[in-house]
């Protein structure tokens, strides 16, 4: 009989997994799967989560939650050498690394998955000790996700960021960046980059064609340019076109990126506040198990 320990967030997205927890519970039962349900706090995940773990000989660990949750969880298995799989129930305002995955259009297959242990490597980005799964970026657009009230984000779930985003465009300001990338190293003043490990960045699809095993990551910078031409970009994005043929984008895919600003500027990951430039956002590749569909 196997066991998953389901880490669910209880304030994620709209705050009303917890009603849905007898329905998952049900569907791994009538599987003869165990789920043995952990309440996450707002701290870090310690040594504790990784202890429940070990005592309960787990076969997998069930992220329900956001793209926060995720990260966290993944950060804890990772740091604690857990090579067991992950699997991920989208409930939270941004579920980009489930969306990649179609999870929720295929959600009973991936259920029955997880049950008879279907799983690859991907790969993850490091920045210093941190990990993440599917995106780190820096520079305007940066805070937004941290600024905005949990309360409207439960109301009005991903609107809220866009809503935010939108309202911070007339306000941008350059930023003279320094990169690196495999070696090549280039100036530009931009508006911010995001170095993405799958194609699904603030819930719009195919931003760029990145995969999560290929051993590299993509970088996406937004140079400098007109409130005219950001206001394009803004709206081929929402509108699901591609950008990066526009002459304000550039694209490189690469191992290692590094990034040096003379201005104070923070960094994010998977939508958790990262540490300040310079970074260095480096392809781990193969380190985490996750099941698929």
């Amino acid at each position: 009989m196997k066991k998953f320990l389901l880490a669910y967030n209880p304030v994620s997205g709209d705050a009303m997994f917890k009603k849905k927890l007898d329905d998952i519970i049900n569907r791994f039962q009538s599987r003869d799967c165990i789920v043995i349900p952990y309440r996450t706090k707002k701290e870090s995940y310690d040594s504790f989560f990784a202890a429940c773990i070990h005592e309960l000989n787990a076969d997998g660990v069930i992220a329900a939650g956001g793209d926060g949750t995720l990260h966290k969880i993944i950060n804890m298995m990772l740091k604690e050498n857990l090579d067991i799989p992950v699997g991920i129930i989208p409930s939270g305002t941004s579920n980009d690394f489930a969306s990649y995955l179609v999870i929720e259009d295929n959600f009973d297959q991936y259920i029955e998955n997880i049950c008879v242990g279907k799983a690859q490597y991907v790969d993850v980005g490091s920045v210093g000790d941190e990990y993440f799964i599917n995106v780190a970026s820096a520079g305007m657009m940066t805070s937004v996700a941290h600024e905005v009230d949990t309360r409207l984000k439960n109301t009005f779930g991903k609107l809220a960021y866009y809503v935010r985003g939108i309202g911070e465009l007339p306000r941008f300001r350059p930023l003279d960046f320094t990169i690196e990338a495999d070696g090549e190293i280039f100036q530009e003043k931009i508006f911010f980059f995001i170095v993405i490990n799958s194609p699904v960045v603030a819930s719009f699809k195919n931003i760029a064609d990145a995969k999560i095993d290929d051993g590299k990551l993509d970088m996406i910078l937004l140079r400098h340019c007109s409130l005219p031409e950001l206001m394009k970009i803004a709206t081929d994005i929402i509108a699901g076109k591609n950008v990066l043929g526009n002459k304000n984008i550039i694209h490189k895919q690469a191992a290692c990126f590094k990034f040096t600003c003379p201005d104070k500027v923070e960094s994010d990951l998977d939508g958790e506040l990262g540490p300040c430039l310079p970074l260095t956002v480096q392809t781990v590749s193969n380190k985490l198990k996750m099941f698929r569909l």
